[in-house]
């Protein structure tokens, strides 16, 4: 099957500009039907902490855009969004999620990631999530995760010890720590035998630049597809046959302790 990475220089806070940019970008580049499609974390506002602008109502406008899209294109969408925390006045606290939407435009996978990124403050407005999810999707079993989880492994083995065979990590990564996003992508594969899926935006914000090089990295970690700097879409075919081969010619994963 098919995975689609898609790569863009979001608006800073301009969700409708954002929609818009994804949309374009699809029409140009169309995914397979039952094909994966990917979003960066927070795609709609970019890495802001301005809940006010970033959390979604609770009509979940940017959900129903990623459900929308999976439905008009017949295939998977999984996208960064800021859900509003329940019980918490508005703009409070928020979760920073990835979600994702089967082709019949239903939730598959909520997942709000575990490590915001306390360097830049984003503990102070998102609450840190505790549990690793998953979801089926022709026949791999995918666990979402986002940018900064990508520093603790911990949280990948506790993806493989849940049935993960691909892993995808959505992220807003600055470019100056774009060679430990590269680095880290590949470690991950490598460690846990499994497909990693790194996408990444482009372009800036007020307080970083960002370079892409949204990748996918094969179970051995070979970066198999790589979409460079610019803004655009980036495919490759993922093989379950390959991950299971290599499981079963070199089993590490058997000898995993704790």
């Amino acid at each position: 099957m098919h995975v689609h990475l898609v790569q863009f220089d979001l608006a800073w806070e301009d969700k409708a500009a954002n929609y818009g940019k994804v949309r374009s970008l699809l029409e140009v580049n169309r995914p397979q039907p039952g094909s994966l499609v990917v979003l960066p974390e927070m795609f709609p506002t970019g890495f802001s902490l301005n809940l006010s602008a970033t959390a979604q109502a609770p009509t979940r406008e940017d959900e129903a855009f990623l459900s929308g899209l999976a439905r008009d294109h017949d295939c998977h969408v999984m996208g960064g969004v800021v859900s509003a925390v329940e019980g918490q006045s508005e703009a409070e606290m928020g979760w920073n999620e990835s979600v994702t939407f089967g082709p019949d435009g239903a939730l598959l996978a909520r997942y709000a990631k575990i490590q915001p990124f306390s360097l830049g403050g984003e503990s102070q407005c998102h609450r840190a999530g505790s549990e690793i999810v998953t979801f089926p999707w022709a026949g791999f079993t995918v666990a979402p995760l986002v940018c900064y989880d990508l520093r603790f492994p911990e949280h990948f083995r506790t993806a493989v010890r849940k049935g993960a065979d691909v892993m995808v990590v959505i992220a807003s990564w600055p470019v100056k720590r774009y060679h430990h996003w590269l680095t880290l992508l590949q470690a991950r594969a490598i460690e846990n035998l499994a497909y990693v899926i790194g996408v990444n935006r482009t372009g800036s914000d007020p307080n970083f630049k960002y370079n892409g090089r949204s990748v996918v990295v094969s179970p051995h970690g070979h970066i198999i597809a790589d979409a460079g700097e610019g803004v655009g879409v980036v495919s490759a075919r993922l093989d379950l046959a390959d991950v299971t081969a290599w499981r079963e010619e070199f089993p590490a994963l058997r000898d995993m302790r704790g």
